[in-house]
């Protein structure tokens, strides 16, 4: 191993170690008492190390906020090639449910992303562009279903990805907060339900 690919291995573990000091700080203070001078005291790093890696505290929740999304966004990329309206909803469902058991198994860490993206335009900014990632992905679904003659053609794909979207996104919201009054099974058929009988021809 050369003393460059020394430095580069280095540097990977530092900024690992910084994201892993983070999450705990992020989780045990909240984000807005959470402060970057503790995630590197837990770290245990220098300042001068961790500041080439991140500017501060918003830096690192972007990047945890991402690799948590990303796993979300793995059950928007499923494979969506339905030959008949009961198909479809049955992906639909799988997906609305496993979106939904995603957002109980990641309650704590969402928690802090929605403290984050009400105080922090910088988050919120971040957030968004999360949010029109999905929704292109649904749009390209539901643009997949009209061509093949299974969903109505004269409906907007991109309006109504959005509004199936938001309906996952208040959702998931409510079982970050703990103020879900269903279970998920319930929530996923009820809104996949509605949402397909709209769609579907």
């Amino acid at each position: 191993m050369t003393i460059e690919d020394k430095r580069h291995l280095r540097s990977i573990l530092t900024r690992q170690k910084l994201l892993e000091a983070a999450k705990e700080v992020f989780l045990q203070e909240g984000f807005q008492k959470a402060t970057i001078s503790q995630m590197i005291k837990k770290a245990n790093i220098g300042y001068g190390t961790a500041y080439v890696h991140f500017e501060g505290k918003e830096d690192l929740l972007i990047v945890l906020m991402e690799d948590v999304m990303e796993r979300f966004y793995e059950i928007a990329e499923i494979s969506f090639l339905p030959k008949s309206k009961q198909e479809a909803e049955e992906i639909i469902y799988k997906q609305a449910h496993a979106f939904l058991t995603m957002a109980e198994a990641e309650r704590a860490m969402m928690q802090v992303f929605e403290q984050a993206i009400g105080v922090s335009s910088f988050i919120s900014d971040k957030w968004k562009a999360i949010r029109e990632k999905f929704i292109q992905r649904i749009s390209k679904d539901i643009s997949f279903a009209q061509q093949n003659g299974l969903a109505r053609a004269e409906l907007n794909h991109k309006i109504v990805g959005r509004g199936w979207f938001f309906t996952n996104e208040m959702y998931l919201w409510e079982i970050v907060r703990n103020e879900h009054h269903a279970s998920v099974e319930d929530v996923a058929k009820t809104i996949t339900s509605v949402y397909t009988t709209g769609l579907y021809l």
